[in-house]
């Protein structure tokens, strides 16, 4: 069932996109790695998942903030396509279980290391540092992290962009997957693997500004200035 509910919303959500303006994905190839891993993408928007598990050439199951499944038809859409439910304001322990058991399944789960939506310099894109959490559950699950950055989704925020004729553009880039070195005692180990996914998400980034030759425009807003 919820194979068939995720097919769904990544047909509808190809549409949604599509429609909106075209869609740029880079090295889309690496999405497609065997096994368990984490998916680690800087945070610009809402529309941040659906455009990412469209692009993904896998079934990612989110970790979404609790504050989501307020209502029972979003607790029952988040459920069907295998989000994870996740309170921001404390160490959720059943979220971190629950993504655990998914990856020793063998699964793809998606996380936002920044905790919340960011442009600007308080983001991981520039300089930013990310809170932490994604290097500890990789490790604890001995899985890879897949970087990832996504441009674009901010301007959904402005009414003009959901308008004919005023086609934007999204793009979404893969980096290297990169391990935990199991080389390092534990505590240097996360602090390396989470430094390595700092600078790997901001070198897809710096990729990406000069394969689609990106303007000032293209880059991250704030909600609030995309709304202005």
């Amino acid at each position: 069932m919820s194979r068939l509910a995720y097919s769904a919303s990544r047909a509808i959500g190809r549409g949604i996109f599509g429609y909106l303006g075209p869609v740029r994905i880079m090295h889309r190839e690496r999405s497609a790695l065997p096994g368990a891993f984490l998916l680690a993408a800087n945070h610009i928007s809402h529309f941040d998942p659906p455009l990412i598990s469209v692009a993904a050439l896998r079934h990612i199951d989110w970790m979404a903030m609790a504050e989501l499944f307020g209502t029972w038809w979003s607790r029952a859409y988040f459920r069907a396509v295998d989000t994870i439910r996740t309170d921001r304001k404390v160490t959720d322990r059943a979220a971190v279980r629950t993504a655990l058991q998914r990856l020793r399944q063998g699964r793809t789960v998606g996380i936002f290391p920044e905790g919340g939506i960011r442009a600007g310099a308080i983001s991981l894109l520039e300089g930013a540092p990310m809170r932490p959490g994604a290097a500890a559950l990789a490790q604890i699950a001995d899985v890879p992290i897949l970087p990832c950055v996504v441009l674009g989704t901010d301007r959904l925020y402005s009414t003009g962009a959901w308008l004919p004729l005023r086609r934007g553009g999204f793009w979404v880039g893969f980096g290297e997957p990169l391990r935990p070195r199991s080389e390092l005692p534990k505590a240097e180990a996360r602090a390396s693997l989470e430094a390595d996914l700092a600078g790997a998400i901001r070198s897809v980034y710096a990729e990406m500004k000069e394969t689609f030759h990106l303007q000032p425009e293209d880059l991250p807003h704030t909600p609030q200035e995309r709304r202005s």
